[in-house]
């Protein structure tokens, strides 16, 4: 081998640098609709400015008077205002979630507006856009090929646009995911009130029926759930011992579902099932207008574990919010085949955190991790998300192979550094198009 065919230090960086600013990602979960949602699909300047990281940054130094209760009763816009002049006119905008409206819009080109604190000009240029145009835009800025999206069938104000005979068409930007946490959470009620909703026997069949019948609706690429922030698996022997007495009070259980309904539907569908895990709901509730009262819980990974080993033919994904567990879940990945991370989850969305954690995966998984997803609500945010998430990747790791001598030009690391989905081809045998095998 000669010496012209080993990369230097400098070349392996400055290869890593221009792929990982330049492939077009597959951002594997965000919480964005489509247009012809309507008012579900959350865009502009007032959607950014009133999201739940920034609100909550806004109580912190927002005056006495101006209470939860008084604010949350402002419209939109006004809301908008206030969090505008808090941390972006009386203060300087450092924060992640801060830096996060400039860096969007300077990349929507309005710098100008930005720098100039023109808010009454932004919002004149966001009114201005059509709205197609914009999504193909924001898409093509933030260098997304495609965003997969949560989709809930027990939300009837979203279901509503899935259940006519000829749905709106959903631009090929985006894909769908099922979501299906309150099978996760053994909320039976809500589960019950669901299948009834749809004709469906209130029983274990039905359950499964229900989940097959939005499958074929949706044709979703994973189904998902945020576990509650205590779940456990198996359910503790005192738990497991009230079951009887449960079921006849409340129906079936978290784990009764999880086994008897969930996972043999995603075998039979070849579907993936998205696990997040660690979120402390309505831990703040004052703020949960603006989806902002949750918090961090360290999660059970030997729950996790167990999961994966119980069901060695289901394929799950899962990314976890406590910096607290990631190390542990990354090793128990090395361990378990079918178990595969995904992304820096909403707390962790951070590019201090974003670059530990993926320097982390690296040394420990190689390349069999999805390093990032956007997870975001608003159409614009994924310009930032990916963009600060690019910068944060550009880190000393394994990647600098060539301190190593490790012979090779380019086509290494673009299989290396670029974020893609491998097809799962069990799927096109189920009718349903090649869909992630959930490789980075």
């Amino acid at each position: 081998m000669a010496d012209s065919d080993v990369l230097t230090v400098e070349d392996v960086k400055a290869a890593v640098i221009e792929e990982v600013q330049n492939v077009q990602v597959i951002d594997v979960h965000t919480h964005l609709l489509p247009p012809s949602h309507g008012k579900l699909m959350l865009w502009g300047i007032d959607e950014l400015l009133t999201y739940h990281y920034l609100v909550s940054e806004y109580f912190m130094v927002a005056p006495a008077e101006m209470t939860h209760k008084v604010f949350f009763a402002l419209s939109k816009e006004q809301q908008a205002d206030h969090v505008w002049q808090g941390l972006f006119i009386d203060r300087t905008p450092i924060s992640e979630a801060c830096q996060g409206v400039i860096t969007t819009l300077q990349k929507l080109g309005l710098g100008d507006l930005s720098a100039s604190r023109d808010l009454k000009g932004i919002r004149a240029w966001f009114a201005a856009q059509d709205l197609d145009e914009h999504v193909d835009r924001v898409f093509r800025l933030a260098r997304v090929r495609y965003a997969v999206m949560t989709n809930i069938p027990y939300v009837e104000d979203e279901a509503q646009h899935w259940r006519v005979a000829t749905p709106k068409p959903v631009t090929p930007r985006l894909r769908t995911a099922l979501r299906i946490d309150s099978f996760l959470k053994g909320d039976w009620a809500s589960v019950s009130q669901a299948l009834k909703a749809e004709g469906l026997e209130e029983t274990l069949d039905g359950a499964k029926q229900y989940l097959r019948k939005w499958a074929q609706i949706y044709k979703p690429e994973y189904m998902m759930a945020s576990t509650p922030h205590d779940w456990r698996y198996p359910e503790p022997a005192a738990a497991a011992s009230m079951k009887p007495l449960v079921r006849a009070f409340a129906g079936f259980g978290a784990s009764e579902l999880l086994e008897q309904v969930v996972a043999p539907v995603c075998e039979e569908l070849s579907l993936p099932i998205a696990l997040k895990l660690g979120a402390w709901r309505g831990m703040s509730p004052e703020l949960n207008p603006c989806c902002g009262g949750d918090g961090v819980a360290s999660a059970d990974i030997a729950s996790l574990q167990a999961l994966c080993a119980k069901f060695p033919r289901v394929k799950f994904l899962a990314t976890v919010l406590s910096r607290a567990n990631q190390h542990e879940v990354t090793v128990v990945a090395q361990k378990t085949r079918n178990l595969h991370l995904y992304g820096c989850w909403w707390y962790c969305n951070n590019p201090s955190i974003i670059e530990e954690l993926t320097k982390m995966r690296v040394e420990l998984l190689g390349t069999a991790f999805t390093a990032q997803h956007s997870d975001c609500r608003v159409l614009e945010q994924m310009l930032y998300k990916w963009e600060h998430s690019r910068e944060a990747s550009r880190m000393k790791s394994n990647l600098e192979a060539g301190k190593r001598h490790w012979p090779g030009p380019g086509p290494l690391l673009r299989a290396t550094c670029a974020p893609g989905l491998a097809p799962d081809p069990r799927r096109a045998e189920a009718g349903r198009p090649a869909a992630p095998g959930w490789l980075l």
